[in-house]
């Protein structure tokens, strides 16, 4: 069993075809599956099932995917970790992080990576909650990961910053006019639901949030985005939440943003399954040199009635006082 076979075979699943795989990997079909049928007989048993279009995992198959594709992904980053302890002058550095960072917070971090090493190219891989994101490095998918601190711990974790959730409403809200609220004042309201709501101690977080607050919240819609939620809020379909890293540190003309009293806060990571080096070491120091910090107040230093479009999805919260 090698390791180019293993290669191949991840390939083919990702191809759901050998002619689409053997054009990915620039050889032959026949040397494709001659590579495969080396690899089954090492395994001991039928990986694939040939089917007249495409293929189709065996259960043996199914069994050793997730192995190969971690032992294929593995070995891609230690080419990189090696190129880039050359001072980070070159080769592939690969980020993955929660969409509300990667809007929010990344940006400014990328124009400043870029501008101080042109030659790395960056790959940004987005998720939609924390459990997805750690997933994706359990897999070896990247370099590294920005978002709340991994229950898994898969290596080196370092703390970053802080990420801070606010509540969105239309400018002709009543609460308009405030900074904070209490979130008992909005028993009342309906609300805009995000299907990338995260799960707070076994609830959905505004379920458990409100919950608290001694009421149920009354749902007036589900979206897929939280975009599309926070474009329904300023619409006043209802009253939304989001992370602030998105709607204060963005530029729009469609809502206003409101800060719950007691403050919707959670600490943020920057971790990875080996200590990074090079590359991923300059950009982890960039990160946190540049991390949004917070007020005097406790809170971001932009208080305040904000206009902003389209905030992102943000993992699991914890509430503490502003």
């Amino acid at each position: 069993m090698s390791l180019r076979q293993m290669e191949y075979f991840v390939t083919v699943v990702d191809e759901s075809s050998f002619t689409r795989a053997a054009d990915a990997l620039h050889v032959t079909q026949p040397a494709l599956s001659h590579q495969i049928k080396a690899l089954e007989k090492s395994v001991g048993g039928a990986l694939l099932e040939r089917l007249p279009r495409g293929v189709r995992l065996t259960a043996m198959g199914r069994a050793f995917l997730p192995h190969a594709e971690l032992a294929v992904r593995s070995a891609a980053q230690a080419r990189r970790a090696a190129r880039a302890t050359a001072g980070a002058e070159g080769g592939e550095l690969h980020v993955a992080a929660l969409h509300s960072i990667a809007v929010g917070v990344l940006p400014d971090v990328f124009a400043r990576w870029r501008a101080a090493h042109p030659r790395v190219l960056l790959r940004l891989r987005e998720y939609a909650t924390a459990e997805a994101l750690e997933g994706a490095v359990q897999r070896g998918t990247a370099d590294l990961a920005v978002g709340p601190e991994p229950a898994g711990r898969p290596g080196a974790v370092m703390p970053v910053g802080e990420e801070e959730i606010v509540l969105v409403v239309p400018f002709d809200d009543r609460l308009a006019g405030r900074t904070t609220v209490t979130l008992s004042e909005l028993a009342d309201r309906a609300w805009i639901r995000c299907a990338m709501e995260p799960v707070v101690h076994g609830e959905r977080f505004l379920d458990h949030a409100c919950g608290q607050a001694g009421f149920t919240p009354r749902t007036a819609m589900w979206t897929e985005h939280t975009s599309t939620a926070v474009r329904m809020a300023a619409a006043g379909v209802g009253v939304c939440v989001a992370s602030a890293h998105v709607v204060r540190g963005a530029v729009g003309e469609d809502c206003v943003i409101l800060t719950p009293e007691t403050a919707w806060k959670r600490p943020l990571t920057v971790y990875a399954r080996a200590a990074p080096t090079g590359a991923a070491q300059a950009f982890v120091d960039l990160l946190r040199a540049t991390w949004p910090s917070p007020g005097p107040s406790g809170g971001y230093e932009d208080h305040g009635p904000t206009r902003a479009p389209a905030p992102a999805p943000c993992g699991p919260l914890s509430r503490a006082a502003p």
